[in-house]
C-alpha cells in the first residue's frame, strides 16, 4: 500500500527544518569565530524557501483531502495541528536567521522547558490522539479508510431510504391522479344527471300546465 502523500511531505519537511536549524547553528559558530559563511547563508536561505513551499503543498494537500472526504474531521484537524507547528517552526527559524531570536536549539530547550512547567502544548511537539497512538502510518491510513468506508455505508443506507421515500411520494401522487380522474369522471355525471334532471322537471311543469288549461274545456262539454 502507498504512503499517504501528506505524511511523506510531512516528513521530509520536517526533515528541511531540522537541517535549516542545525545550518543557522553552524552559521551562527562561524559568525562567533569573526568568520562569515556566506555559502551557509546562500544555502539557508534556499532550505527556508523550500520549507515555505513545502509547507504551501501541506496546506494544499490537506484542503482536498478534507473538501474530498478522503480523511475524517478528526483527523482534518490533527493534521492542521501538525501544520500549525511547522508554520510557527518556520516563523522561528526565520527569527533565527535574521539573528531577531535564539539559536534554533536553544528555542527549543526554552519551549520544551517553559511548555513542560505550564502544561501547555510544545509547538515544537504534539499531543496525538488516544486512537492514532502506537500506530504507524500505514495502520493510521487503514483506520481513516475503515472509518471512511463506515461512512459511506451510512451514506449508501441513507440514499436507499431517500429513494425508497421518493417511489413513495411517486405512488401517492399517481394514486392522486387517478382518484382525480375519478372526482372529475363523478363531477361529469352529475353534471348530466343534473341537467337532465332539470330538463325532466321542465317536462313535468309543461305538461302539468296543459293540463290545467284544458281542465274548463272539459268541464263545459260536459255542461252541455
Amino acid at each position: 500500500m502507498a504512503p499517504d502523500p501528506w505524511f511523506s511531505t510531512y516528513d521530509s519537511t520536517c526533515q528541511i527544518a531540522q537541517e535549516i536549524a542545525e545550518k543557522i547553528q553552524q552559521r551562527n559558530q562561524y559568525e562567533r569565530k569573526g568568520e562569515k559563511a556566506p555559502k551557509l547563508t546562500v544555502t539557508i536561505r534556499a532550505l527556508l524557501q523550500n520549507l515555505k513551499e513545502k509547507i504551501a503543498l501541506l496546506k494544499d494537500l490537506l484542503l482536498r483531502a478534507v473538501a474530498t472526504h478522503q480523511i475524517t474531521q478528526l483527523e482534518g484537524d490533527r493534521r492542521q495541528n501538525l501544520l500549525d507547528d511547522l508554520v510557527t517552526r518556520e516563523r522561528l527559524l526565520l527569527a533565527s536567521f535574521k539573528n531577531e531570536g535564539a539559536e534554533p536549539d536553544l528555542i527549543r530547550s526554552s519551549l520544551m522547558s517553559e511548555e513542560a512547567k505550564r502544561g501547555a502544548p510544545n509547538p515544537w511537539l504534539f499531543e496525538e490522539p488516544e486512537e492514532t497512538r502506537g500506530l504507524g502510518f500505514d495502520e493510521i491510513r487503514q483506520q481513516q479508510q475503515k472509518i471512511i468506508q463506515e461512512q459511506d455505508a451510512g451514506l449508501d443506507a441513507l440514499s436507499s431510504i431517500i429513494s425508497r421515500q421518493k417511489q413513495m411520494g411517486q405512488e401517492i401522487g399517481n394514486e392522486l391522479d387517478e382518484q382525480n380522474e375519478i372526482i372529475d369522471d363523478l363531477a361529469n355525471l352529475v353534471e348530466n344527471t343534473d341537467e337532465k334532471l332539470r330538463t325532466e322537471t321542465r317536462r313535468v311543469n309543461l305538461v302539468d300546465r296543459k293540463s290545467t288549461s284544458c281542465e274548463p274545456c272539459s268541464y263545459v262539454a260536459r255542461t252541455d
